[in-house]
């Protein structure tokens, strides 16, 4: 599959998974899609509490579905929002992508306009 292909199915995924986003507190809806060496993709959404040091982002929950199944090898996440610029990993989900990837884990941060590609 083409570079190109596998991001815009990453990105399309990402975008459906927002659709399940729980942020009453903040309104802001997070998708996200991890791609495995072996091919498979998982998806997150953000998942908000009263408590928000208990909201999970939407990198981690893909992530840890991902891993929960056996995966542990990654190699692109897209990560989506309807904001008028990408959303990038926090710190958390940075350190937490940091245990599963190498150093050509790209990581591409769409939004409705576009999208941006960084590597880890």
């Amino acid at each position: 599959m083409l570079q190109k292909e596998k991001i815009n199915i990453l990105i399309d995924k990402a975008k459906t998974a927002a659709e399940n986003s729980y942020s009453p507190y903040s309104k802001f809806a997070v998708g996200a899609a991890i791609l495995s060496e072996s091919g498979k993709i998982y998806t997150g959404c953000n998942v908000e509490n009263a408590s928000y040091g208990l909201t999970v982002c939407a990198e981690r929950i893909a992530l840890f579905k991902a891993v929960s199944e056996g995966e542990k090898n990654f190699e692109m996440i897209a990560i989506f929002s309807g904001g008028k610029k990408p959303t990038y990993p926090c710190g958390a989900c940075l350190q937490v992508l940091l245990e599963f990837v190498g150093d050509d884990f790209e990581i591409v941060s769409a939004f409705p306009e576009g999208y941006e590609i960084d590597r880890k």
